[in-house]
């Protein structure tokens, strides 16, 4: 037997071992990237809290994404330059100079389908679970390559400064609402999702981005009580209104003294007139203030996810809006806030649903002026701007620079807006449609 075949053949097969071996280490990296990339944090963290150990330390490793996506790729690199010099040698001590071109095409083939598009298939598919198994190697892989993959990022970052690029390690590629969001927007489109649950779920992660001053009532929409007024007629007016919570002044309707329930002010004129001792000319008597609550003032800058809280932990539902220097802009209740994530709240008090919609005979959108510009885009899956003004007559205001007359017409944003009715400088009807 010829010992220097024996150890060509020796050669050759601890060779090809060695490549295989190496192809399927960059199978294992690249399944690997794809899998703890792609994998939910939410359901990571729901099968962490299950006791799956996996799921913990993929959540721990995915803090860093720079760190990791540094380290699998130096891996990935390593290996496959690693295989295709061994093929290179391999295929050349076989077929001379050809084989360099023969060993090119083979390894591109076996690295396309083994190493990158079989496992990467895999890790999207079930890429929580590979994520938990991959996760403890990979831990490994990231402290042996820690000091390298520092170096590199550090150098990294010297090369984009100097073109002005700033970085940021803590950074996510996408924001949490912005990943929702689009996730929402997507499953809406496909039917998975209904544009209710959609707009529900999108209008509760906007409460922290979103004031007070977006949703009030307008204090020229506030309905008051003077409280230098009859007794009757103090009566008269709550018995009258379809709200149950009325704000008291004095003098000035800036000077808000006081709240008065309904059923507060009822309880004490029906104690004074048929109560124990009581008489009709008692009524006359009555001081409203003494049954009105302390009135509870809010900024107009305070956020919708603040003011809940608030409403929430002082067991209240209604405040008065005021500015910067104290004077009053509205008022908010708890169900303006409720109505931001569940749409209008309407019961058998209510006449109409506030802004409501209707079609005109042809077939433009009448809105009213005070609508917001918010409601109008999910009622209409528009996308009008915001940014400007909250309502849409505000929005008309904003774009014509003007305050508009009756059956003056203006096109922006790729809608036409014709104006079909105002009161005094308020415009409170429109019609509008899609160019």
């Amino acid at each position: 037997m010829d010992p220097t075949g024996a150890t060509l053949d020796a050669a050759f097969w601890l060779t090809t071992g060695a490549i295989l071996a190496l192809l399927i280490l960059s199978g294992f990296f690249s399944g690997s990237e794809t899998a703890l990339t792609a994998a939910s944090r939410g359901k990571l963290r729901a099968r962490a809290e299950k006791g799956d150990k996996g799921a913990e330390r993929a959540l721990a490793i995915t803090e860093d994404n720079e760190r990791l996506i540094g380290s699998v790729l130096l891996g990935n690199n390593l290996v496959n330059i690693l295989a295709a010099s061994l093929a290179t040698a391999l295929f050349t001590r076989l077929f001379g100079q050809n084989g360099v071109a023969l060993a090119t095409l083979v390894m591109t083939l076996l690295v396309l389908i083994f190493a990158e598009v079989l496992p990467k298939t895999y890790a999207i598919t079930n890429a929580e679970i590979a994520a938990s198994r991959v996760a403890p190697v990979i831990t490994l892989v990231i402290r042996a390559f820690s000091p390298l993959v520092a170096a590199v990022r550090f150098l990294v970052r010297g090369i984009l400064s100097l073109f002005g690029v700033k970085t940021d390690p803590d950074s996510h590629i996408l924001a949490v609402r912005e990943e929702i969001a689009g996730a929402l927007y997507l499953g809406q489109s496909e039917g998975v999702v209904e544009k209710e649950d959609r707009d529900r779920i999108l209008g509760a992660l906007d409460l922290g981005e979103r004031a007070v001053e977006e949703i009030m009532l307008h204090r020229s929409q506030i309905e008051m009580i003077d409280s230098s007024s009859e007794p009757q007629a103090i009566l008269d007016q709550c018995l009258q209104s379809r709200h149950t919570r009325l704000p008291v002044f004095k003098d000035d309707p800036d000077n808000i003294i006081g709240v008065v329930h309904a059923k507060d002010l009822l309880r004490a004129m029906h104690k004074l007139v048929l109560g124990r001792g009581g008489t009709p000319s008692a009524l006359r008597n009555f001081d409203v203030v003494s049954v009105a609550m302390k009135p509870y003032f809010v900024p107009e800058t305070t956020t919708l996810d603040d003011q809940m809280r608030q409403f929430l932990r002082m067991r209240t539902h209604f405040a008065l809006v005021v500015d910067e220097y104290g004077t009053l802009q509205g008022l908010i209740t708890l169900e303006d806030i409720l109505e931001e994530i569940v749409g209008e709240i309407t019961d058998e008090f209510d006449p109409e649903a506030e802004h409501s919609l209707r079609r005109s005979d042809d077939n433009q959108l009448i809105v009213d002026g005070a609508m917001t510009i918010r409601d109008l885009n999910r009622a209409t899956d528009w996308a009008l701007p915001d940014d400007a003004a909250n309502t849409i007559a505000g929005l008309v205001i904003h774009e014509a620079q003007m305050i508009p007359k009756v059956n003056q017409v203006f096109n922006f944003h790729g809608f036409r807006f014709e104006v079909i009715a105002r009161k005094d400088n308020r415009i409170t009807k429109l019609k509008i449609r899609k160019l």
